[in-house]
């Protein structure tokens, strides 16, 4: 089932999701199936549970192969579903990017984030989950983690002159 998204202002968008104590459970399985059908019909590259008006910590997300190839020569990451995801930067570079956001549509503005991670936590089936990431596998880690702990891009970004509509941005920078 197609679920409704949370924008911008929301409160559940601004809280600390709760852990999930049981990543096997049904209505944890379910949940997920209905976030990949609202991801895919939404075109995202990740949603995070308290995107659905759910407040647990659960994340999804896929890199679609050639995305951003010049961030990342690392090939397709298929759909990963992530329970109580934990993010660990690798070193202190970081990378500016813009991004949009489900929760902000037609919006995009300029993040930095941490150009290596580690990250963790739990599929469905209860199977510990850790992988290393960089380029825009480790900006959509940290995007829909940062939802989990009810922050969102614009909260991250150092120059909110960067911030705009997609339409718009993408006008001004045809012109330069």
């Amino acid at each position: 089932m197609i679920l409704k998204i949370a924008r911008m202002g929301h409160p559940v968008l601004k809280t600390i999701a709760a852990p999930v104590e049981d990543p096997t459970a049904p209505e944890i399985e379910h949940l997920v199936s209905d976030m990949i059908e609202t991801m895919e019909d939404a075109t995202g590259a990740g949603l995070a549970a308290p995107q659905v008006h759910v407040p647990l910590r659960v994340v999804i997300f896929h890199v679609p192969r050639g995305r951003d190839v010049a961030e990342s020569s690392e090939d397709e990451i298929g759909l990963t579903v992530l329970i109580n995801p934990e993010i660990e930067p690798m070193g202190e570079e970081k990378e500016a990017g813009y991004e949009g956001c489900l929760s902000i549509p037609t919006m995009t503005g300029k993040v930095s984030r941490y150009s290596k991670i580690k990250y963790r936590g739990y599929g469905l089936d209860g199977e510990l989950i850790e992988r290393e990431a960089t380029g825009f596998h480790a900006r959509v880690v940290q995007h829909e983690c940062d939802h989990l702990d009810g922050i969102l891009y614009p909260q991250r970004m150092d120059d909110m002159g960067s911030f705009g509509y997609v339409e718009e941005m993408q006008k001004a920078a045809s012109q330069d």
